[in-house]
């Protein structure tokens, strides 16, 4: 019985691998790392809170060093990053090494406050879970908008007109998907004002080969068959979770600017540019910027965070995060 119990059922290289009984093997990226009062490196202050009891949805926030007492006054109120993490929906966390010392960064540079949200994951959460978590902890944010909610470095620091989504890989993948569902379902949340969208190397997909999938048929069929693994209810490649330009509701995007990040040397890239195409020519009233990084990889921003590249890419994204447009938004 247990040698039957632990036959392999299905492994994907550097993720997991799963079992007859049940059981999942993550492969890679399973070490966390504690919040902190007050990183040494940045002065950035992060803790972990639960957001969903009932699922155990929870999220980092992270706070800058402020060099003012908190004031009720609007002016003083910095922007709020909610941001999701990568992993191709089936590793890292919001606790991972990477992603904690990128936000530590991205916070101190950008002056925002940032919650890093930690959604369920496949294949034990097959998709659409992770969606749906995340968009539990965008509705746990606004719950925070009319002063109610427990987090006091929300109700100190944060203006609610000034919101941004963010994620990289697969969390770019939400982020966008969470910038449609607040569009079509502007009611819940009104009281924010999503300005911007960053997309990370997105993790896109499709049906048919562009670019330089053409070229590494091997790696797009294992990508076909990861897809179908971690979400059983998709329709296939050409899904409009994974895939943009087949989504009814591309244009109906509730923020007003979307900047699309890519990598030259990234099979990801093409669907990037394809998606900043697509969504430029699609009637959305509004801008979509797009950066590539010259000679680079998925995610090299995360490994390599002190290389010119990274650091170019940074810059960017805090001048995004920094440009004051609050104008009336798209809903």
């Amino acid at each position: 019985m247990e040698a039957s119990n632990s036959e392999l059922v299905c492994e994907f290289p550097r993720l997991f691998r799963v079992y007859k009984d049940g059981r999942v093997e993550r492969l890679s990226s399973k070490k966390v790392v504690p919040p902190s009062v007050e990183d040494p490196k940045t002065g950035v202050s992060s803790k972990d809170v639960v957001i969903v009891p009932e699922t155990g949805v929870s999220a980092r926030l992270y706070l800058p060093k402020i060099t003012h007492d908190p004031q009720p006054q609007q002016k003083n109120k910095l922007p709020l990053l909610i941001y999701f993490h990568g992993g191709a929906f089936c590793i890292q966390t919001a606790f991972s090494p990477r992603y904690h010392k990128y936000l530590n960064s991205l916070v101190a540079k950008a002056n925002v406050v940032a919650v890093s949200v930690d959604y369920r994951r496949a294949p034990e959460h097959p998709l659409p879970i992770a969606y749906d978590d995340s968009w539990a902890a965008l509705q746990w944010v606004v719950s925070h908008s009319t002063g109610q909610g427990p987090e006091t470095w929300f109700h100190d620091h944060v203006d609610f007109d000034r919101v941004f989504l963010a994620g990289c890989s697969a969390g770019a993948n939400i982020s966008r998907n969470m910038a449609i569902r607040a569009g079509i379902n502007a009611e819940q949340v009104s009281r924010l004002k999503i300005l911007g969208v960053v997309l990370e190397h997105p993790y896109f997909w499709g049906k048919e080969t562009i670019g330089l999938e053409g070229n590494h048929m091997a790696i797009k069929e294992k990508q076909d068959e990861l897809w179908r693994t971690i979400n059983p209810s998709t329709t296939g490649c050409d899904d409009p979770l994974s895939n943009p330009a087949t989504d009814p509701n591309l244009s109906t995007m509730g923020c007003n600017r979307v900047l699309v990040c890519v990598a030259e040397k990234d099979i990801l890239r093409d669907r990037g540019w394809f998606y900043y195409e697509t969504l430029g020519k699609s009637g959305w009233g509004g801008v979509v910027e797009i950066m590539e990084s010259e000679g680079m990889d998925h995610g090299f921003y995360l490994s390599n965070p002190r290389s010119e590249k990274a650091v170019e890419m940074m810059k960017r994204l805090v001048s995004f995060l920094n440009q004051d447009d609050r104008v009336p938004s798209f809903y």
